[in-house]
């Protein structure tokens, strides 16, 4: 099915489009219970109607195009929104007194952690400890395999069963 595109001159399409506003208003309004908002919302759409006037199809109905433009307008606007409260800090979040806290508190569970978290490590029995390392700092298996002459498969298996100790050793960690 092909579509004759708009034919009508840019004041014939404002005149048709203007026919609408009011509704236009009272849909807006619905949308953000706010008259402000709504207005701005209003103003968005015709300013959208206006610049995409050419992907306007004679023969549709207008009204309903509109409201199409208003209600993804909308939507894209609350959208935006709503992702930039969750990036928005409060000031209070920010203080001195509120950074320094979380820094020492993070400091020693860091410290504690990590010390604990390496006691574990020297406890392993080092069979596995070492290729768990190694694997942990970067290396393949095949890598760790060739520099303590063992077979891949059972440098695999030593780091799996360093892993199932140290998650034994370490489960107050575990977070599921």
């Amino acid at each position: 099915m092909i579509f004759k595109l708009i034919s009508m001159t840019t004041n014939e399409f404002a005149k048709k489009v203007n026919l609408h506003v009011g509704s236009l208003r009272s849909h807006a309004l619905n949308f953000t219970k706010n008259l402000e908002d709504a207005n701005d919302l209003l103003q968005d759409t015709l300013l959208k109607a206006t610049r995409f006037a050419r992907n306007y199809q004679e023969g549709t109905n207008i009204k309903g195009w509109l409201f199409v433009i208003m209600k993804n307008t909308f939507i894209n606007s609350y959208h935006k929104s709503v992702r930039h409260r969750a990036n928005f800090v409060q000031e209070e979040d920010i203080s001195d007194a509120h950074l320094f806290q979380t820094a020492s508190k993070n400091e020693v569970i860091t410290t504690l952690g990590l010390e604990e978290i390496n006691s574990a490590l020297d406890r392993l029995p080092k069979q596995y400890s070492v290729p768990f390392v190694k694997y942990f700092e970067g290396y393949k298996y095949e890598e760790i395999a060739r520099e303590l002459n063992l077979p891949v498969g059972t440098v695999k298996t030593h780091i799996h069963q360093a892993r199932v100790i140290l998650k034994k050793k370490l489960k107050h960690y575990h977070t599921d």
